[in-house]
């Protein structure tokens, strides 16, 4: 009798399920109410001629791949190339958000909305460590505009849609749900919130919408085999974003905390090893000049609150410290040999710290230039190379400079010019890093490693086997 007392209360009419979970009739009035607010975004640059007789394709047009197959680039003169994205309003005086890579390298931005008006854009900011840009446009009357919302109140499993420029196809809709939250691709202050929702190449810089009509993320990059979506696209939450932008508003750049030590994960283990109660912190691994070090910090130290919130990990310390503001003193409690202290820390500004100390990068003198592997030939990324690539100084990964056309590396639709900035979710500067990392996959039983890819700017995992 108890089990089927527990049953009927556990139990629920079909009636019942759908009104406690159906879906949304319709999008179309959310989808009416926040069109006016999301832009198209169309860059312009001069770069070296295409291969004669070939036309300028630009990149997130769906022939984009189609003229691909018959040649690249070759002699000519210089053309200009377009590019396109996505973007969306967010004040009524012409302030848009969009990717940084949606208009890095760009000398021409020009933004469509939604009634068809084109207006030229400039550049307010950028910030390339969370891939957000401001830009600025001057309309002459008031613009319809979105507001932010509050990424951290998304659940998995919430509805959310997205609005873009889907591979030139201009201003369409998709919806799904938030798939995961809290994804961390390459960046120190990667928030991502990942969606099912429909997102495609031109859909960079676009607006992941709540059921409010609020902005709860900027559509950023996509984990796919094949270049188009599957299901696994990545918005940048909009607790991350509204900082950033806020400071570019006011600044024309991004001004982060910087705290000035080297930091890991507390694993069990560790935690274990050093007599903690829990597995949890930032422990510090190196302190060299700079504001913990003159604070007292010093290695070994395991930080467990930062500025009166506690630090769950190393990821969440490195993104208090950069909102935490600058030349102001912070109380910072750490775990010292099994007694905890309080100390006081006053944050130098992050920018300037990287300016200041960034080495120039190169490989070990003993690092072979080249190495062939999985069907590439790789090179770890030199100063040239950035260059050439338009990347900053802080730029690390292996440089795809050959794929062999018979692997499974050019069938995944690796190319020439493609950057590795991981190997097996982790990061790789020299080629001794990846020949590492596949040993470990083969040492491990697997078939295949999972691979961070970076081209133009756009992140995407690919999946390649070891056997």
């Amino acid at each position: 009798m108890l089990a089927l007392v527990l049953g009927l209360g556990l139990s629920l009419s079909p009636a019942d399920r759908a009104e406690a979970f159906g879906a949304p009739e319709s999008f179309a009035e959310l989808a009416e109410q926040i069109s006016p607010s999301v832009v198209n975004i169309t860059t312009s640059a001069l770069v070296a001629g295409p291969a004669d007789g070939m036309p300028m394709i630009p990149e997130g047009s769906p022939f984009e791949d189609f003229f691909e197959d018959f040649g690249g680039p070759g002699p000519g003169g210089p053309q200009r190339s377009e590019a396109l994205g996505s973007g969306f309003v967010i004040s009524e005086d012409g302030y848009i958000v969009t990717n940084n890579h949606v208009i890095e390298g760009a000398d021409e931005i020009t933004i469509e909305f939604f009634s068809g008006k084109k207006l030229p854009a400039k550049l307010v900011g950028t910030d390339p460590k969370t891939d957000i840009a401001l830009l600025k446009v001057e309309a002459g009357e008031p613009l319809p505009f979105v507001s932010f919302g509050n990424s951290d109140l998304m659940r998995v499993g919430d509805w959310v849609m997205a609005m873009g420029n889907p591979l030139g196809q201009g201003f369409s809709v998709s919806a799904g749900i938030v798939s995961a939250r809290g994804r961390q691709l390459s960046g120190s202050y990667d928030d991502f919130i990942q969606t099912d929702a429909a997102i495609n190449r031109g859909n960079s810089g676009g607006p992941l919408f709540n059921m409010d009509g609020q902005v709860v993320g900027v559509n950023t990059s996509i984990l796919s085999p094949n270049g188009g979506s599957i299901g696994i696209g990545f918005s940048m939450s909009s607790n991350v974003v509204t900082k950033v932008v806020d400071q570019l508003k006011e600044f024309g750049e991004t001004r982060r905390g910087w705290l000035g030590v080297r930091i890991q994960d507390v694993t069990p283990d560790v935690a274990e090893a050093m007599g903690l109660a829990e597995a949890a912190g930032a422990l510090v691994t190196d302190v060299p000049d700079g504001p913990a070090k003159d604070a007292g910090i010093t290695s070994g130290d395991v930080i467990t609150r930062f500025n009166g919130e506690e630090v769950a990990d190393a990821g969440d310390l490195t993104r208090r410290v950069a909102d935490a503001p600058i030349g102001e003193a912070v109380p910072v409690i750490v775990q010292r040999q099994g007694r905890t202290e309080t100390l006081a820390v006053t944050l130098g500004r992050r920018e300037e710290a990287e300016a200041a100390t960034m080495p120039a990068s190169s490989p070990a003198p003993d690092e072979p230039k080249e190495m062939e592997s999985l069907g590439l030939t790789l090179a770890p990324l030199d100063d040239d190379m950035r260059s050439r690539l338009g990347l900053d100084a802080s730029s690390e990964g292996l440089m795809i400079m050959a794929v062999d056309p018979a692997s499974d590396a050019y069938t995944k639709g690796l190319r020439e010019g493609d950057l590795i900035t991981e190997a097996g979710q982790a990061r790789v500067t020299r080629l001794q890093d990846l020949e590492d990392r596949i040993k470990e996959a083969r040492d491990g039983g697997r078939k295949s490693i999972l691979l961070l890819i970076r081209r133009g700017g756009d992140p995407r995992f690919v999946a390649l086997s070891v056997e």
